[in-house]
């Protein structure tokens, strides 16, 4: 079920979103500012690419209060719309039986663009 459904995921949109959070990753990494949030953002790219199969856990250590700056942050900059982007495509997908797995994934990513520090991708 999930190379069927990350095979349907990539052709309705996911590698539009993948190649989006990728393209955001790099400019982000030019600055070194930028670097810690670009490698959250390139986390969400490869969650987004493949989302079925996958899971979201929080890390050992759980990142502590530089974690939780980061995400203030991360919210701040532009977590918020990216989550509420996830959350809307969710909702509309939840409409449908058919379309309830991808709303799932789209909950997953919404949380993980919330808040992405202290959490990794399995």
């Amino acid at each position: 079920m999930s190379i069927f459904g990350n095979l349907i995921w990539l052709i309705f949109g996911g590698i539009i979103t993948a190649i989006e959070y990728f393209v955001s990753s790099v400019l982000l990494m030019i600055t070194i500012v930028g670097i810690p949030f670009g490698l959250q953002t390139l986390k969400l790219g490869l969650l987004a690419l493949w989302p079925f199969g996958q899971k979201v856990v929080p890390t050992r250590s759980n990142g502590g209060c530089l974690s939780v700056v980061m995400n203030i942050i991360w919210i701040l900059i532009g977590g918020i719309w990216i989550a509420a982007t996830h959350l809307i495509f969710g909702v509309l997908l939840a409409i449908t039986i058919i379309g309830i797995p991808f709303a799932r994934q789209h909950f997953k990513l919404a949380g993980l663009a919330l808040t992405p520090f202290g959490y990794r991708v399995e």
